[in-house]
């Protein structure tokens, strides 16, 4: 099914981007992309967003498994219904087993995107997140406009 073939282009986008930040920068390395708003930056974190959580395998590898048998349940019942919703659960499903694979092998999630927004300094962030958000994003917007119609009285 298509949402897995999204999952798994997630997954070799993650992972190679990686191997070459692990590769070719020393962790802690800065490279300006644009200046005061957006640089690579050699990153690990052994948590969830924004560090919580650190340290805490066990639990990561726990709910990734119960995350990532959701998500395949529900891309049998619900995405042949709904393009929008498959994309959402393929980009989720692609960015969850991606920092799997991190935390399973490295024992450590590679991060890289680093952005700034005036003087804040957003988390740094890697491609499977992206795809966890913007998945995550595209569910519950589809969702909700699903739900506005049913209220409506329209159907697909």
């Amino acid at each position: 099914m298509w949402v897995y073939v999204l999952a798994i282009i997630v997954i070799i986008f993650d992972q190679i981007s990686k191997a070459l930040i692990v590769s070719r920068m020393a962790l802690g390395e800065s490279i300006e992309m644009i200046e005061n708003v957006f640089y690579i930056t050699s990153h690990r974190n052994t948590g969830a967003a924004w560090g919580i959580f650190a340290g805490q395998m066990t639990f990561f590898y726990i709910i990734t498994v119960i995350v990532v048998a959701f998500i395949i349940y529900y891309i049998q019942k619900y995405a042949k219904d709904s393009k929008t919703l498959g994309v959402g659960l393929g980009l989720v499903l692609g960015g969850a087993i991606g920092n799997f694979i991190d935390r399973l092998f490295r024992k450590e999630v590679v991060d890289f995107f680093d952005i700034y927004i005036g003087t804040y300094d957003y988390p740094i962030f890697n491609i499977a997140d992206s795809a966890l958000v913007t998945g995550v994003i595209l569910i519950f917007a589809t969702t909700i406009l699903d739900e506005s119609k049913k209220k409506r009285g329209i159907t697909s």
